[in-house]
């Protein structure tokens, strides 16, 4: 395992961190805890020495079940994990407040409960789950992260940044304000390396790339005949003809696989690590041969220029929300 700087946290965290949404159960169903302990474990033993989590996920059962693994384990872990809007806007809307959405005893009661989940003294990262650029000149969000960071409570400050709205971080990047920003960056939605990843670089902000597997699109896993179990929310994220377009979109990328990315997987994972301003992928890990696959990327190698151009015309704008 290889490890990045986490901007000017000075924390060294894997190249591969464990993303915790799924072993919450509540919206990725299937998941058992078992198996969610067993892959943090392995994780661990591979080297990931950064989980990625939220209060939100299974109403803080993921929190709980991180918090278990890192009390039995002697390496030294990074937590990182999420505030929920209090509006439960998830992407924030551009008329919600930071009044309304990340109000002082919100933050505080919302860490305070992370706290318990993870029966934890501190927090490494504590980020404010959705971000709204305007939200910049109200200082009480600031104010108080710097209070819980006084009290010994959260060590870092960061922000997940709106899916697919890079460019909605980079005034508060640009203020030096926060430790780290959650982005999501992959083969298909490269926005980010266009401001968002070289104003992090320059302002050394910590980078944390989210769904780079596009929630199992880029894994080429998905096709038109792909069915989800009831109450998964893959099954609204792929509605409609889009698992048909994402099989389209993806089957020509195979021609890329060979020496440099024996899968598409790999690919996917080494197209994220290949930007220097990236400090952690946070793939999704929910069994034991997801954390084998993905942890095997890190190994010091990067793809090329050419490999990298010809990606470039893969990206794929289009509207998630429709």
């Amino acid at each position: 395992m290889q490890y990045r700087r986490l901007g000017k946290t000075g924390f060294l965290v894997s190249e591969i961190g464990f993303g915790a949404w799924g072993i919450g159960g509540n919206y990725w169903k299937g998941t058992r805890d078992e198996e969610s302990l067993a892959a943090l474990h392995a994780a661990i033993e591979a080297g990931v020495n950064l989980i990625d989590t939220a209060l939100v996920y299974g109403e803080g059962r993921s929190e709980k079940l991180v918090g278990k693994v890192v009390r039995e384990r002697s390496e030294r872990i990074y937590v990182a994990t999420k505030v929920p809007p209090l509006s439960q806007h998830w992407p924030a809307l551009p008329e919600d407040r930071l009044a309304d959405t990340f109000p002082v005893a919100h933050i505080i009661a919302s860490t305070e409960r992370s706290l318990r989940n993870l029966k934890a003294d501190c927090i490494d990262l504590q980020q404010l789950h959705v971000w709204r650029d305007g939200w910049l000149e109200d200082g009480s969000w600031l104010e108080v992260l710097h209070r819980l960071k006084t009290e010994g409570k959260i060590r870092a400050i960061g922000i997940s940044l709106n899916d697919h709205d890079p460019d909605s971080g980079l005034r508060v990047v640009t203020a030096g304000v926060v430790d780290a920003v959650q982005v999501i960056y992959n083969v298909f939605d490269q926005s980010p390396g266009k401001h968002l990843l070289p104003a992090c670089a320059r302002h050394d902000v910590g980078v944390l790339a989210r769904c780079p597997f596009d929630e199992g699109s880029l894994t080429g896993s998905i096709t038109a005949e792909t069915k989800f179990p009831a109450g998964d929310w893959r099954n609204d994220y792929f509605r409609g003809d889009r698992k048909a377009r994402v099989a389209a979109r993806v089957e020509p990328l195979r021609r890329y696989l060979g020496a440099e990315a024996r899968t598409l997987s790999e690919l996917a994972l080494r197209f994220c690590l290949a930007h220097p301003a990236v400090s952690t992928v946070i793939p999704g890990m929910r069994t034991r041969k997801h954390v084998g696959a993905n942890t095997n990327v890190s190994d010091a190698r990067r793809l090329s220029d050419g490999l990298l151009s010809a990606l470039a015309a893969h990206a794929w704008p289009r509207n998630f929300y429709e």
